[in-house]
Parts: structure tokens; sequence; C-alpha cells
């Protein structure tokens, strides 16, 4: 077996309230492989989104290990970590976030002109990532333009814009109606073996959970890996 993508090691979160700590994850361990999809799940306030964020260096863990590739990413300074979330890592939230101002080919395209790519260079690459998730004719649409379905399409190829290893997803069908839902997750899905990018995906459909490899329930800060016939909160 190839070396994990993403690896996590007694991570811990503690956040400070008006009441005192509140810890929402409690020595957390994970691995996630190249091409492969797994599910995170629990109720709201469980803590899926600080386990993506640590995992996506959007915060530090109170304790513990985050490695990317092998690499240790938590003692290294916001610059080193900025530059890995720029060329590593790939996100997808419940709403795609794109700019309005923007069409679609523009939008998929500004993470790599944010690395550096030449316009025309970064154009044409959005160009074939929409084509290749059915929106060649929509390359030059503004969101405002488009279907929920086809804007979190766009957020998609935007996340996979700069060839991520690791795609992070929070509730990525979570304003879609069920069938849109069900279209954008085969399109994630097929992304996820084509690349080989290790994706984790926090979600509260357990119909789509039970399509990944393999799915983890996140309950009282502690990770449990859920079996196939039993992956219910």
């Amino acid at each position: 077996m190839s070396d994990p993508v993403l690896s996590l090691r007694g991570v811990t979160r503690t956040y400070q309230t008006a009441q005192g700590g509140l810890t929402v994850l409690k020595g957390v361990d994970l691995d996630i492989f190249p091409g492969e999809l797994v599910g995170l799940i629990g109720p709201s306030g469980s803590g899926k989104s600080s386990l993506l964020h640590a995992a996506g260096l959007l915060e530090r863990p109170t304790s513990g290990e985050v490695r990317i590739d092998g690499e240790d990413v938590g003692a290294l300074d916001e610059r080193a970590r900025t530059r890995i979330r720029l060329s590593r890592v790939g996100f997808v939230y419940q709403f795609h976030h794109l700019l309005p101002e923007f069409d679609a080919r523009d939008n998929v395209a500004l993470p790599m002109r944010i690395a550096g790519w030449p316009l025309d260079q970064a154009q044409a690459r959005a160009e074939a990532a929409l084509a290749s998730l059915g929106l060649a004719e929509r390359t030059r649409h503004q969101p405002a333009q488009m279907s929920g379905g086809e804007q979190q399409r766009v957020a998609l190829a935007r996340s996979l814009a700069n060839g991520p290893r690791l795609l992070l997803a929070d509730e990525p069908t979570g304003n879609l109606d069920p069938a849109t839902s069900q279209s954008v997750f085969e399109t994630l899905q097929t992304l996820v073996k084509e690349t080989g990018v290790a994706a984790l995906i926090a979600t509260h459909n357990m119909e789509l959970a039970g399509h990944m490899d393999r799915v983890f329930a996140l309950k009282d800060g502690h990770l449990e890996e859920r079996q196939a016939e039993s992956r219910e909160y």
C-alpha cells in the first residue's frame, strides 16, 4: 500500500469559551491514502469542521501531529503553511463561494493565478477542467447564470485547479436537492479515482456516505470507523 497523503496522530482541539475550555477533538488518529474517498459524519457541533480545518492547515490543533505527504506541518510558520495549502490542499464547501463578478473560467483560474501561473495557461487549464465536468458551454457564464449544481461543479474544478494531493470538503452537497446532490457526488467520486487525490468529505447525507471507501464518525471528540452495515450516528 502507498504511503498516506494525510496522517493525523493524537490531534486535539480545545476552544476557550465564556464557560471555560471546550474540547471538540480528543486524540484523533487518521490516515487517508491516494485515490481514497473517506466520509466524516457526526451531529452538528461534533467537531467535523474543526477536524477539516486542522487537516487543511486553516487552524493549528491544540496538540497532536498533522502530516501531509509525510511532512510534519505542525511546526511550520504561516507562510510555509499557506504555500502548502495552495499547492497541496483543495477545499470545497457547502456554499460554492464563487466570486460573483468572475465567470466560471476565471473563478477556476484564480488559484492558479495566485500560485503564479501565466494568465493564458491558467485560463486554458480552467477551461479544460470545466469541460471535463460537463461545463464547456458555461465557461464564460457568471455564477448567477448557473444552477446550484453547476456552481458546485465550478467550485469542485477550482478546488482541483492546482493539482492538490488532498481534497477536503465540508458538506459539499448540503445545499443541493437530492438529485443534484447525487450527481455532484458522482462527479466528485469519479474525480477522486481519476486524479488519485485523497479526499475527506464531511456530510450529513448517509446515503452518500454509504458509497465512500471508508466512513468515520466523530462522537464525544473521538473518531470511530463505521462498518457499511452500521453507518449511522
